[in-house]
């Protein structure tokens, strides 16, 4: 395969696992807060568990993606399989 088969399949394959890493945060998280919160709060405050929850999911899914990336960047050299995303007249300096 070459660089730029590489890089689709890498996007797409990150993208899904983001994807399922927000997803199963979010229903442990909804069961954990079911579990342990959700009896001590008053009828009215239990509807804003469920959004807090949604959010707490996806920012753990951020949080758990960029260890995993940065995990994988260090292992792989990145220019050697994937072809470049930004144009190559960019370079961090």
């Amino acid at each position: 395969m070459n660089k730029k088969v590489n890089t689709l399949l890498f996007i797409a394959g990150a993208t899904l696992f983001n994807i399922i890493v927000t997803v199963l945060s979010f229903f442990i998280l909804l069961i954990a807060c079911q579990k342990f919160i959700m009896r001590f709060l008053p009828d009215g405050v239990q509807a804003w568990t469920f959004a807090l929850t949604f959010m707490a999911a996806i920012a753990l899914s951020f949080v758990v993606y960029r260890l995993v990336l940065g995990l994988l960047f260090r292992k792989i050299d990145m220019e050697k399989y994937f072809h470049s995303i930004i144009s190559g007249n960019y370079r961090h300096r």
